[in-house]
């Protein structure tokens, strides 16, 4: 490849070259108006660092999923932000990354000697690891398996495991979906009814990337008394009942 710089020197086949175009493709986006004319320099056009970046915009947009009539509206709406909003969009919200692991160290962990095809098929489905063949895994979630093996390491079979995570897994869409919502709704309509000007998009992409943390920070802020407030009620019924059959037996 070459090193374009701010200077026009690139013919259209040499920038064809560049940005892993068709000149065909080139000539349809000036169409379009998407791309700005060459400097002509006798009768040849040149291109530059400007041509260049535009293209490669283009074809990022392109990538994900838009068609040409969308991204002509928002090339001159902040296309560069669009894009940086899109990868922020499309970072998973988890903290740790996938680790692949042998079937005996899931086995370890879960405290089972042999894993059928339905608690593979339950556990995948609850986001703890998928089967990659000849006896390797992908955990999606390390943190997820973790605490999976902690229900094992207390006493629990690993059923009764699978039972208290699909539980969790019910009250975690519907956590997700407040956050979500909550985004929806106070970002990104308000924003989209202004017409997306340009100079919001850094605070729109700045408010979904601050609503990671807060997401789990606030989750974790609310449970933590929560958990606390449950464990003390149990823990007085249970004194209660110790104290009554005392009672009872004397």
């Amino acid at each position: 490849m070459s090193d374009p710089t701010d200077a026009a020197d690139l013919t259209i086949e040499q920038l064809a070259a560049e940005v892993g175009m068709t000149v065909r493709n080139i000539r349809a986006h000036q169409s379009r108006g998407l791309l700005d004319p060459p400097e002509v320099r006798g009768r040849t056009g040149y291109y530059g660092r400007a041509h260049v970046d535009r293209l490669r915009l283009i074809r990022d947009m392109q990538a994900d999923g838009l068609n040409l009539a969308a991204i002509q509206k928002l090339v001159g709406s902040g296309g560069e932000e669009f894009v940086g909003f899109r990868r922020a969009l499309a970072t998973p919200f988890e903290t740790g990354g996938a680790q692949i692991v042998a079937g005996a160290e899931v086995r370890r962990l879960l405290g089972v000697e042999d894993i059928d095809e339905a608690t593979i098929t339950r556990a995948g489905r609850l986001g703890l690891f998928r089967p990659l063949g000849e006896d390797r895994y992908e955990v999606t979630s390390p943190r997820l398996l973790t605490a999976a093996a902690e229900v094992g390491a207390i006493g629990l079979r690993p059923e009764v495991g699978l039972d208290v995570l699909e539980k969790l897994d019910r009250h975690a869409q519907a956590i997700a979906k407040i956050f979500v919502e909550l985004f929806l709704a106070e970002i990104w309509k308000p924003f989209q009814r202004a017409g997306m000007p340009p100079e919001d998009w850094p605070r729109v992409r700045d408010a979904l990337e601050r609503l990671r943390p807060l997401a789990g920070e606030a989750l974790l802020g609310m449970f933590e008394p929560a958990m606390t407030v449950a464990v003390e009620k149990a823990a007085e019924r249970v004194v209660e009942r110790i104290a009554r059959d005392a009672e009872k037996g004397r």
